[in-house]
C-alpha cells in the first residue's frame, strides 16, 4: 500500500524548541534556589511530557510528589514568557510541509508538549490549517509511548496504519510508532543521537527533511 499519512512529533522534529524549554527551566530553578542546566542536559531530558522533565531537572532530594507538582506549574509559568524567543521551525521543514501538501498527503503532530502549549507552537510557527489533527497531551493522557493518541488519530482519519509513517526524534517516538504499528522515521536533526533512534526500532532514519519525501514517494508496500 502507498503511504498517504504522516504523523509528526513537534519539539526536535518540526520546531527547535530546546532553548526556550532550557531556558523557562532554568528560570524556574532559579526561582526555586536549584542548580541550573545547561541545553546539552535538556536534550536528553525532555521528550516524555512536562512532569518528566521536571522530575528529572530537581535535585534528587527535591523529586518528592508535592515539589514536582508545584515546580510542574511553576514551569507552566515560565514557559508561557518564554516559549517563542528562540523557537524555529528547523531548516527544510516548511519546505517539506509544503512538497507533502502538493502530494496531498494527510498530515498530523502527535506530541508529548501539554496541549495548550502545543496549539500556540503550532498556530504560531507552522501552517496549521495544512494538519487534520494537532494533539497534545490533556490532563486524562495518554503520553506516548503510549500508542493511545496516535491509534485515536488513526482511526478517525479512516486511513489505514500500513499508509501511515511516523516522524520523530527520541526513543520515544520510535516506541510509539512501533507500539501503534506504523513505520518509524528517526530524524538525526533532534534531540537525540541516531544510535538510540536505531536501537529503539526506527525503519529508517534521515539527516534531512527532504529524505522524507523519498520514503513518502517510495514503492507501495
Amino acid at each position: 500500500m502507498k503511504f498517504k499519512a504522516i504523523m509528526f512529533d513537534l519539539d526536535g522534529t518540526l520546531l527547535n524548541t530546546l532553548e526556550d524549554l532550557g531556558d523557562s527551566m532554568n528560570a524556574m530553578l532559579r526561582e526555586q534556589e536549584h542548580a541550573e542546566h545547561p541545553y546539552d542536559f535538556y536534550r536528553l531530558a525532555v521528550g516524555d511530557g512536562a512532569r518528566t522533565l521536571v522530575e528529572r531537572a530537581l535535585p534528587e532530594k527535591h523529586r518528592d510528589e508535592q515539589s514536582i507538582t508545584d515546580a510542574h506549574a511553576a514551569l507552566r509559568v515560565h514557559y508561557l514568557q518564554h516559549w517563542d524567543k528562540k523557537t524555529q521551525p528547523y531548516d527544510g521543514i516548511l519546505t517539506l510541509l509544503d512538497a507533502l501538501v502538493s502530494r496531498g498527503a494527510t498530515l498530523t503532530i502527535l506530541s508529548n508538549k501539554p496541549d495548550e502549549s502545543l496549539q500556540k507552537c503550532a498556530k504560531r510557527f507552522l501552517p496549521t490549517n495544512i494538519f487534520t489533527d494537532i494533539r497534545g497531551v490533556l490532563p486524562e493522557g495518554p503520553i506516548k509511548p503510549d500508542p493511545g493518541g496516535a491509534l485515536d488519530i488513526i482511526s478517525k482519519s479512516e486511513i489505514p496504519r500500513d499508509a501511515w509513517l511516523y516522524v520523530g526524534d527520541t526513543n520515544t517516538d520510535m516506541q510509539t510508532a512501533k507500539a501503534a504499528g506504523l513505520f518509524a522515521i528517526g530524524c538525526t536533526w533532534g534531540f537525540r543521537e541516531r544510535a538510540e533512534l536505531v536501537s529503539s526500532g526506527a525503519d529508517a532514519i534521515v539527516d534531512h527533511p527532504q529524505e522524507i519525501l523519498s520514503i513518502y514517494d517510495s514503492k507501495p508496500h
